[in-house]
């Protein structure tokens, strides 16, 4: 199914943009993972919309309703599933785009593929609003890889715009506390605060042009054990960016050095080992903490380019799907003029996701104590 991802954890999604709700059924959720309500309403509320200058006015209270699979607070062995009430829709925007398709969207592809049977309103099930049910599973994923193995995953916005506004670059080597504290209390999700009120400007100024603008998100996992993963189809690669390119938007995904480990020579790309504290350690970390699809114990790091939203105010060229002509598009309706700080959790539910299926999977994941059973006599 085009809508579930997964090995041992299975996700799946369901839902369109302006449906009744969206929502998530997960699978394979390993017993008695401890799962903290507030902590996952606010991993939520970084992605949710309506809350800066820089997002759609769309205003979305993002509070999930789990149905099953939690008791007394843990999960319990049973699928999972959740969902997200749609409250804030106006359909009407979205009128004429199944005759008259947006540049850069799915309206054209989905209606040759569905036979213009496909929902338009809000993009349907093409929607960035299904990254919330990706970040309910994504959120509750990053809990338990922190309690089971003290893994923790961190993004930010590493570039933005076509000035490639610069942020630092997270440590590739080891975890450091002040660049997570920097990256949640700047105003855009950087560890640099000059870069973050750079980006920010530049979101606005191209949001005064009515356009918009792309960015390249940065995500490590620290604290990811050695050995775990495949080689060739299912590497740790593989599974990540499977489930990173499920987010609407994402056009590119590179590991480690990426893309520039072309241009490098085979003695400054591959990482030197050493022996740290009876422990093998690289030297550096181009590799992004992943070899033959099995992670080394390094961070691993990884980047996925964001495009510009396609949805846009400026006029554009299109075509009217009903007398076959060339035809004028302005598209109405609320819409985010940069995706990538909204993005920013959903990437980091991501890796989360697949680093516990690769876990799980490999039988890497620490089983949960057994709850004590009561002392009440029946």
């Amino acid at each position: 199914m085009a809508s579930s991802v997964g090995h041992s954890v299975r996700l799946s999604i369901f839902g369109q943009s302006h449906s009744e709700a969206i929502g998530c059924v997960v699978e394979g959720l390993p017993a008695g993972i401890s799962v903290d309500l507030d902590e996952l309403q606010a991993f939520l509320a970084r992605r949710a919309p309506g809350r800066s200058d820089t997002s759609t006015a769309r205003r979305e209270p993002d509070r999930p309703r789990i149905l099953s699979g939690l008791v007394d607070g843990h999960t319990c062995g049973a699928p999972l599933s959740a969902i997200i009430e749609n409250t804030n829709t106006r359909s009407q925007d979205y009128e004429g785009l199944r005759r008259v398709p947006r540049p850069g969207h799915a309206d054209y592809a989905a209606y040759v593929r569905y036979g213009n049977h496909h929902d338009v309103a809000g993009g349907g099930h093409f929607s960035g609003r299904l990254t919330a049910p990706l970040c309910i599973a994504g959120g509750i994923a990053l809990q338990a890889l922190e309690q089971a193995l003290g893994i923790r995953v961190v993004a930010h916005i590493a570039q933005l715009g076509p000035e490639r506004i610069c942020d630092e670059h997270l440590n590739d080597m080891t975890l450091d506390p002040s660049q997570v504290e920097a990256i949640g209390a700047n105003e855009l999700p950087c560890i640099s605060t000059g870069a973050a009120r750079a980006m920010h400007e530049a979101v606005l100024a191209a949001k005064s042009k009515l356009d918009s603008v792309g960015g390249v998100i940065e995500c490590v996992a620290y604290g990811m054990p050695a050995g775990v993963g495949d080689p060739m189809f299912d590497g740790l690669e593989n599974r990540i960016a499977q489930i990173a390119y499920g987010i609407p938007a994402v056009k590119g995904v590179e590991f480690g050095a990426g893309f520039g480990a072309a241009a490098l020579l085979g003695s400054q790309n591959n990482d030197p080992y050493r022996i740290e504290d009876k422990r093998v350690v690289c030297e550096k970390n181009d590799a992004g903490g992943i070899l033959g699809g099995i992670s080394t114990g390094m961070p691993i790091v990884w980047r996925a380019a964001v495009k510009p939203t396609p949805s846009i105010g400026k006029r554009q060229d299109s075509v009217d799907l009903g007398s076959t002509s060339d035809a004028d598009l302005v598209v109405h309706g609320r819409h985010d003029p940069c995706i990538v700080p909204r993005a920013v959790p959903v990437v980091e539910a991501a890796c989360a996701l697949a680093l516990l299926d690769a876990l799980v999977d490999d039988g890497a994941l620490p089983t949960p104590a057994p709850a004590p059973l009561s002392s009440h006599v029946i």
